[in-house]
C-alpha cells in the first residue's frame, strides 16, 4: 500500500513528503489492531478515505508558514497529521478527549518525524489559544460545533480566505447549514479536485470566524 492516489493529486511533494505518506499505512494498520481508531473495513482504503478526504481541505486553502491551525475531534489523526506533512512549516495542534486516540496521534506523528505538531488530550473549549484556521472532520453538527471555538481566532488574516472554520461534511448539508445560522458560508464539492466516487457527495465546509 502505497501513496501514490495522493502523489496524483499532490504531484509536487517532496522525496520526505512521500515517505511520510507511505509510512502511514503500516503505522495506522499496526496501531488500528491495538487501538480502533479507523473502521476496521476502512483500513484498506486508507489514502482514499482518510488522508486524501482531510487533504481536500489543501485544495480550498493553502496554509502559509506563518499560521497557526487547530484540529479540533482529531480521532487518529485526521486532517491534522495528512495537513502537516503537506505544510510543514505550518504550526498544528491536534485535540481530542479520549486521550487513547491521541496518543496513537502522538505515536504516528513521532514515527514519521514530523516537528510542527503537537497533540494533547483535550477539549476544544479548554485550548486557551488563537488560530488561523480551525480544522474538523464531522465531529458534530455546526450549530454545536461553533460554540466550542467561538474566541479562538486570531483577527488578522494573511490568506485569500478570511481566518476561519474549514470542515469536511458529507450528505445533504442544507438542514445542517441552515440550522448552524452562520454568515457567509461556502460549500467546496470534493468532486471539484477528486475523480474518486467516494467524494460525490464530500465537502469542505468553510465559513469565516464569527
Amino acid at each position: 500500500m502505497t501513496s501514490s492516489i495522493i502523489q496524483k493529486y499532490f504531484p509536487n511533494l517532496t522525496d520526505y513528503q512521500i515517505k511520510q505518506f507511505d509510512q502511514l499505512y503500516g503505522l495506522y494498520q499496526n496501531w488500528n489492531s491495538q487501538i480502533n481508531v479507523i473502521s476496521r473495513k476502512d483500513i484498506d482504503l486508507l489514502y482514499e478515505r482518510h488522508i486524501l478526504h482531510s487533504l481536500g481541505i489543501a485544495k480550498v486553502c493553502k496554509f502559509l508558514p506563518s499560521q497557526s491551525v487547530l484540529d479540533v475531534g482529531t480521532g487518529g489523526g485526521f486532517p491534522g497529521i495528512p495537513l502537516a506533512i503537506l505544510f510543514p512549516e505550518t504550526k498544528f495542534l491536534l485535540v481530542d478527549s479520549i486521550g487513547k486516540k491521541i496518543k496513537v496521534v502522538n505515536e504516528v506523528s513521532s514515527a514519521i518525524g514530523l516537528k510542527n505538531l503537537k497533540a494533547i488530550h483535550s477539549r476544544a473549549e479548554q485550548v486557551d489559544e488563537k488560530f488561523d484556521f480551525i480544522v474538523s472532520r464531522a465531529v458534530t453538527q455546526l450549530k454545536d460545533f461553533y460554540p466550542w471555538i467561538r474566541g479562538k481566532f486570531e483577527k488578522h488574516s494573511e490568506s485569500d480566505l478570511k481566518n476561519g472554520v474549514l470542515y469536511l461534511k458529507g450528505g445533504d448539508l442544507q438542514q445542517e447549514l441552515n440550522e448552524s445560522q452562520m454568515k457567509n458560508i461556502k460549500l467546496f464539492p470534493l468532486t471539484d479536485y477528486f475523480e474518486e466516487e467516494f467524494f460525490e457527495t464530500k465537502y469542505v465546509v468553510y465559513f469565516p470566524a464569527q
